[in-house]
């Protein structure tokens, strides 16, 4: 009975360690797709004129992403595994040519130093979700809270400009992001330890929808950590 049990745990954790590959694979070639876009648009005068020239452009852009995101999350059951896919490389691209001003804003030493202490926190939060032993789900409440708070703080700072509240967002940011990264590893951790194996169109689109989790944790969390540490040009 026991090793029946051992047997089972064994392979509970095989199936979310493949399930989390997919997740961090698909990730990784979002996070790329993000990266190239907005490096080549940062490069061509043109396009950056033709995207920050106009207002109109800028508005259609965040609303897509929006869009995008929220199709995904909520009709994930319903699409292909091949259209979940190209919708969360499409939001990457969409979300590459909007990032794309940070190039223009901050120099590129204060960019690459904000990335690498993203890619350490973020790294070491995931390790964390992936190996404690504790429960998660009542500090995910908590963050989601905390996300809502600085959502409204920042609304409210576009038209106060104070410096003194957007570095008490940014700090804020950083703490709730990297929390929710490893809130999310686990949950998804927890959710791959049932993913049907068998079912490789079921597998990808969880895969997706994981990915963008936690693509939207790590670009939230480098573009918190880029405020409060950038010099901005």
């Amino acid at each position: 009975m026991e090793t029946r049990a051992y047997s089972k745990a064994q392979s509970n954790v095989s199936v979310a360690g493949i399930f989390m590959g997919h997740v961090y694979r698909w990730m990784t070639i979002g996070l790329g797709v993000t990266a190239f876009t907005a490096f080549a648009v940062a490069g061509s005068p043109a396009l950056v004129e033709a995207i920050f020239g106009n207002f109109l452009i800028m508005v259609v852009l965040i609303v897509a992403q929006i869009g995008l995101v929220v199709a995904l999350s909520a009709a994930i059951h319903k699409l292909s595994a091949g259209t979940a896919t190209g919708i969360f490389l499409l939001y990457a691209l969409l979300n590459g040519l909007t990032l794309s001003s940070i190039f223009i804003v901050y120099p590129i030493g204060n960019i690459a130093n904000a990335f690498l202490t993203c890619t350490g926190m973020f790294l070491v939060m995931s390790v964390y979700g992936t190996v404690t032993k504790r429960d998660l789900t009542g500090m995910g409440s908590f963050l989601f809270m905390g996300l809502i708070g600085i959502i409204i703080a920042s609304i409210v700072n576009i038209f106060l400009g104070s410096s003194m509240l957007d570095f008490v967002i940014s700090c804020a940011g950083v703490i709730i992001f990297t929390g929710l990264t490893a809130y999310d590893t686990q949950k998804l951790r927890q959710f791959g330890e049932a993913a049907p194996l068998d079912d490789a169109s079921a597998i990808r689109r969880g895969a997706i929808l994981g990915a963008l989790t936690l693509y939207l944790d790590f670009i939230n969390l480098f573009l918190m950590l880029l405020r409060l540490f950038g010099n901005r040009d």
